[in-house]
């Protein structure tokens, strides 16, 4: 089985939910990335102190201030990461900072709809335009042969709940704006795997699954541990490769209908 073994990864929203527990995980493995670039809106606030904490027992974690919804914010932090990076390029990068309010079709706002969108898609887009050319660099100086997320890559965190066949859980949170963003959020996911092909950088749409986070946990307690959801996408990273850039996959890889 091939093993996820990138040089270096940037996680967006990674003080706490998945994103922390992605940062643990990764340090943890056999082989850890020599750079986990951590990210979040706040380093210094009271919600990144478990992030800090860890990042004090692992010198290989890089902690840096970014807000996807502040394009200042994202350019100044891709500077930070190309001088950690001495010249190297971002093996992979993983859009996972998102946001969720509960609303129903009745009682969404603009302003809600506008701000998720801002930060689920707008953000996402961001900050991959902005690491584009450390992930080109990656690409073009591995020495493997096709797309892997240990030569260059882009993971969105989506969710099925964005799939306009399944409409997950539609009877316990209809949650329109966080829909709305995860769909567009997979459109994007489609555009930069067509756009990126050329360069061997490889694009997919992730689903952690329905996981016992604070988000998760707006619609009910969820049947997967953020442990056992992490462990599971960790595996599926380690198996993609070109044949999957451009597609909607779940924790363990198979396919979600779009």
């Amino acid at each position: 089985m091939e093993q996820l073994n990138p040089h270096s990864i940037l996680v967006t929203g990674s003080n706490r939910g998945l994103g922390l527990e992605l940062v643990k995980q990764l340090v943890d493995k056999s082989n850890p990335p020599k750079w986990i670039f951590a990210t979040c809106r706040d380093p210094a606030g009271p919600r990144s102190q478990d992030l800090k904490n860890l990042a004090a027992e692992h010198p290989q974690i890089v902690i840096i201030a970014l807000d996807t919804a502040d394009p200042s914010s994202v350019t100044a932090a891709t500077a930070k990461v190309a001088e950690c990076l001495k010249g190297a390029g971002l093996n992979l990068l993983v859009n996972n900072a998102g946001i969720a309010n509960v609303s129903s079709l009745e009682t969404e706002t603009p302003e809600n709809m506008a701000e998720t969108y801002r930060t689920n898609v707008i953000g996402s887009m961001v900050v991959a335009q902005a690491f584009l050319p450390l992930l080109r660099k990656a690409a073009q100086e591995s020495p493997m042969k096709g797309m892997s997320c240990s030569k260059a890559a882009i993971i969105n965190i989506s969710s099925e709940a964005g799939s306009i066949t399944n409409v997950l859980l539609w009877h316990l949170s209809h949650i329109i704006a966080y829909r709305c963003s995860k769909s567009a959020l997979n459109m994007l996911s489609k555009c930069q795997s067509l756009h990126l092909a050329k360069d061997e950088i490889l694009c997919i749409a992730l689903h952690p699954g329905w996981v016992q986070t604070d988000m998760g946990n707006k619609m009910g307690k969820g049947p997967l541990t953020m442990e056992q959801s992490l462990q599971a996408i960790l595996e599926t990273l380690g198996r993609l490769s070109e044949e999957n850039t451009g597609t909607f996959v779940n924790w363990e890889g198979d396919p979600v209908p779009w």
